[in-house]
């Protein structure tokens, strides 16, 4: 009978091909399972390509809400200077034109808001000015919304959501950037 050291006793060995196998299996275990966060960013909905030139337009200068905002992150507000805490209402008023006022939109359907920034206008700016445009036509939807069915906008169906958002459609132009002193 063959006898046995000590020394070949102590040989024991744990074979390490099959942890790294393991190891390799677990991370793209995680790595499909793990969902990762993305940036919403804003919402825009962009008209689709086409190569041929825009047809031409005729729409009333009285229906146009422009809003320009200059490299020094002041706001012109159909060429009168406005704050910007005051441009939710103002827009909200153009918008609806409860007192048919004739320099204000003919009807909600055919008003347009016209967005125009600087190229040296900041981020914060913009993203000021646009966050109170589309806060001044979620303010309409949710006041038409509780005349018509007596509940916010977000308790809607999405039926009646589309007909009030069908009578107050959300139409904001974002024109081209230009450098200062370039608006017209």
């Amino acid at each position: 009978m063959a006898r046995v050291r000590a020394k070949d006793r102590l040989k024991n060995e744990v074979n390490a091909g099959s942890m790294a196998a393991i190891a390799f299996l677990l991370l793209i275990f995680f790595l499909v399972t793990t969902t990762i966060l993305e940036d919403s960013g804003i919402l825009v909905k962009l008209p689709e390509w086409s190569d041929d030139p825009p047809p031409e337009a005729q729409i009333n200068t009285r229906n146009i809400y422009s809003v320009l905002v200059n490299s020094n992150n002041d706001l012109l507000v159909r060429k009168t200077p406005m704050a910007v805490r005051e441009l939710r209402e103002d827009t909200k008023l153009f918008i609806t034109n409860p007192s048919n006022d004739p320099t204000l939109a003919d009807s909600p359907k055919q008003a347009i808001v016209s967005l125009k920034n600087d190229r040296g206008t900041s981020y914060n700016a913009y993203m000021e000015v646009y966050n109170e445009l589309r806060a001044a036509y979620n303010e309409i939807w949710d006041e038409q919304a509780q005349i018509r069915y007596g509940k916010n906008y977000d308790d809607c169906t999405k039926a009646e959501q589309k007909g009030v958002r069908d009578d107050f459609p959300l139409v904001i132009s974002e024109a081209e950037s230009t450098n200062f002193g370039e608006e017209s």
